[in-house]
């Protein structure tokens, strides 16, 4: 099993082929049906969780947190592109958007993987209602510009969450560190450490989202004591 699990970690860091697997490793149909099922059972999921829960727990936290922080960003897809996917019009990327909610660690909380044509005002909705029943202290949840509208009062009637909108300030002309926001952004910073996650290679968004839990779940694993 360990060898089963190193070998996914190997994939998703290098961004290999499933049947470019190194031969130390276990043959890669039997690690391809382990990682199958896993995925389909949820055991990724509720690991990216309990780890999650250890290094806050050792950061001297709750495991629920009270903040959390909103953000997408969009990602080529191949040429084949599988299902799910668009134009982003303001960033010229046609492909998918990993639209993730962190806490204020950047840990990772929610991941939606949808095509790069849908606004995030549009699809946040959906990727918030991922956090109810999970977090009970949760209170308020950071945004930039994109979430600004109706999501607010809606989001805050639904589940009674308040989105704080984190802008620049109109009289900075240079680039400016923005409060809780830059926490999402280094989040992104450390998946682009795993080759897999700098294009969405995946057919299927869910397949996407699952490679993104385990690389948070590795990212993790390396701040346990």
């Amino acid at each position: 099993m360990r060898s089963i699990f190193d070998s996914i970690l190997y994939l998703i860091k290098t961004g290999c082929q499933w049947r470019m697997l190194p031969t130390n490793f276990a043959p890669w149909n039997t690690v391809y049906f382990y990682y199958r099922k896993w995925k389909n059972e949820g055991v990724f999921e509720e690991l990216l969780e309990y780890v999650r829960n250890e290094v806050r727990k050792q950061a001297g936290r709750d495991e629920s947190p009270s903040a959390a922080c909103i953000d997408s960003r969009s990602v080529k897809t191949t040429r084949s592109g599988g299902i799910c996917r668009g134009i982003d019009g303001g960033k010229k990327v046609k492909g998918r958007k990993q639209h993730i909610i962190t806490d204020t660690m950047g840990l990772l909380l929610v991941v939606v993987v949808h095509a790069a044509n849908i606004h995030d005002s549009q699809s946040a909705y959906n990727v918030i209602s991922n956090l109810r029943w999970r977090f009970s202290r949760l209170k308020k949840i950071f945004a930039d510009g994109g979430y600004r509208g109706e999501l607010i009062e809606r989001v805050n009637k639904s589940f009674g969450w308040i989105i704080d909108i984190v802008l620049r300030s109109d009289s900075s002309k240079s680039f400016e560190i923005l409060p809780k926001r830059w926490v999402i952004e280094r989040t992104f910073a450390w998946f682009e450490s795993y080759r897999r996650l700098s294009k969405d290679y995946e057919f299927n968004t869910d397949t996407s989202e699952t490679m993104i839990q385990i690389a948070m779940t590795k990212l993790m694993l390396n701040r346990l004591k």
